[in-house]
């Protein structure tokens, strides 16, 4: 590559890394003038196939982008815990996609908008080169070296960032996430997800999510690999599952806002997606909140400064860790008191508004059944902590 440094009014940037956030990054730069890089490891841009649900703001966001990845549509949550069940209708279908074929979809668009991509390219570490920043890569092929010169680099690498890592930003704590392809069961609606409150088990939850009329991925997050595994075995043979595969990731945990920008000498480093943790704590979801904190480092980068949607990001994602905060410790009494709480006016606040619009969820919900701020207030005083156990 060896390119010299960018000398062009609009900044040049290189995206490390092939995900979600890293390529609907590379679009927004590229509809914006800026001539960017896209390096992945990989030979060949072949993400990890996973199931995941996300809320309609999805398409929001992406428009007809992000249609190719849906493979179906959710219209009712089943909560289930030790023996009462709570059924939540949505107003608005939260989506279930494939991972991998939004990546897919996301890259095409980064490339027809003048982003480069280039496969192969294992980023090492980067440097000030006195008026930007030198990016230090191995060829996966012969692992020879090579560089490339830009004015900002973009950490997109995911929990584990690499980018991170080099520019200084501590590593953040992450949590385990199985789950198994399964059969949807013959009592069970393909537009349905189910969900299981097990505190014994995990301090998050089980999910049945379908992605079709006849398969489903059911899973958890944990806090140690192998327990959760284990769980999640003797979860499915207590009731009746075979598993005709597993899907797993190491998740971050979001426990503060990480700053999303360095200075590197003259240049400028920043981490968007999983790499600067843009989790919902609560659900443990990332995909709209990477997409999210693109608009806003895609924002910073071009204007210069600090971005609106990063500060609504950032409120968002707050909300969601004092969320997670109130019923991290929840025994299974707990969950049954908030079932039981569940009237038809919250359920109502729940089916009106989404995962991704939590403050209008907690201020309706506080209206309208206040004794679950009690419930809440009680979460907090037992001095939750939502890292992982050492």
């Amino acid at each position: 590559m060896n390119k010299g440094p960018n000398t062009k009014s609009r900044p040049h940037v290189a995206v490390i890394g092939g995900s979600a956030s890293g390529f609907f990054t590379a679009t927004l730069l590229a509809r914006a003038g800026c001539a960017v890089d896209v390096l992945e490891r990989a030979d060949q841009l072949d993400p990890t196939p996973r199931t995941l649900i996300v809320t309609s703001h999805m398409r929001t966001l992406l428009g007809q982008l992000g249609e190719s990845a849906i493979v179906n549509e959710i219209r009712k949550f089943e909560l289930f815990t030790d023996g009462r069940t709570a059924q939540v209708p949505l107003n608005r279908p939260d989506l279930i996609i494939e991972r991998s074929r939004l990546i897919h979809s996301l890259a095409e668009d980064a490339k027809s908008h003048g982003a480069k991509v280039s496969f192969g390219n294992r980023f090492v570490n980067l440097q000030s080169n006195g008026t930007g920043l030198r990016v230090h890569m191995e060829r996966a092929q012969n692992a020879g070296a090579e560089e490339l010169h830009a004015d900002v680099v973009v950490g997109a690498d995911g929990a584990l960032s690499s980018v991170a890592q080099s520019a200084g930003w501590p590593r953040q704590p992450t949590v385990p996430l199985v789950q198994a392809i399964v059969r949807v069961p013959s009592d069970m609606s393909a537009d349905t997800v189910r969900v299981w409150f097990v505190p014994d088990d995990t301090p998050y939850f089980y999910w049945l999510i379908p992605e079709s009329n006849d398969r489903a991925v059911l899973g958890l997050i944990g806090e140690d690999g192998q327990e959760t595994r284990r769980c999640l075995d003797r979860f499915m043979e207590k009731r009746g599952f075979t598993p005709l595969g597993y899907q797993g990731a190491r998740i971050p945990v979001y426990d503060r806002w990480t700053p999303v920008e360095r200075r590197v000498g003259a240049g400028r480093v920043f981490l968007v997606g999983d790499a600067a943790g843009q989790v919902k704590v609560s659900t443990v979801g990332g995909i709209v909140t990477g997409l999210r904190g693109a608009i806003g480092v895609s924002d910073s980068i071009v204007n210069g400064g600090e971005s609106r949607e990063l500060r609504s990001l950032r409120r968002e994602l707050d909300l969601h860790l004092f969320i997670r905060k109130t019923i991290h410790q929840f025994k299974q009494a707990d969950y049954s008191r908030l079932v039981d709480l569940m009237n038809d006016s919250t359920r109502r606040s729940l089916s009106q508004y989404n995962r991704d619009e939590a403050s209008r969820v907690l201020w309706n919900i506080a209206v309208s059944q206040p004794r679950l701020l009690l419930l809440a207030l009680r979460g907090l005083l037992s001095g939750a902590s939502i890292l992982p156990k050492k």
